[in-house]
């Protein structure tokens, strides 16, 4: 946050940064993804003019990480997931504003196909925001 708008000079390894830190399970705490995630909101709200251009890898990498973290039966507990679902929901909001209503859209066809599940509710709810 301290980079402000500056960030966007660093957007194209920052960006690699982040995706391969939401690919990657680091164990039950799940410490890293919930700080890349803060970390990717904060760079919305500093980049939002750079997102667009950014929305197709940042939406993959995002509705993959929720529903990784939705199938996943291993050890993390259910709080620390649903916190990883609230934030990955938190950046899909801000990343519709940036987009004007893009990621909405794109959502359509994914909610359509989801069965009633937490990732359902996620969906929805940045659908429903305006």
């Amino acid at each position: 946050s301290r980079l402000g708008i500056r960030i966007a000079r660093h957007l194209k390894r920052l960006e690699r940064v982040i995706l391969g830190y939401l690919e990657v399970y680091d164990g039950p705490e799940e410490e890293a993804r919930l700080g890349i995630l803060e970390t990717l909101q904060c760079t919305i709200e500093h980049a939002w003019p750079r997102m667009p251009c950014r929305l197709p890898v940042l939406l993959k990498a995002l509705l993959k990480l929720m529903w990784d973290v939705h199938t996943d039966r291993g050890p993390t507990p259910e709080p620390v997931k649903a916190t990883l679902l609230q934030r990955a929901t938190e950046c899909l909001i801000l990343l519709d504003r940036c987009t004007k209503g893009q990621v909405k859209v794109l959502l359509e066809g994914v909610s359509s196909s989801c069965e009633e599940s937490p990732m359902q509710e996620c969906i929805r709810k940045v659908q429903e925001n305006t």
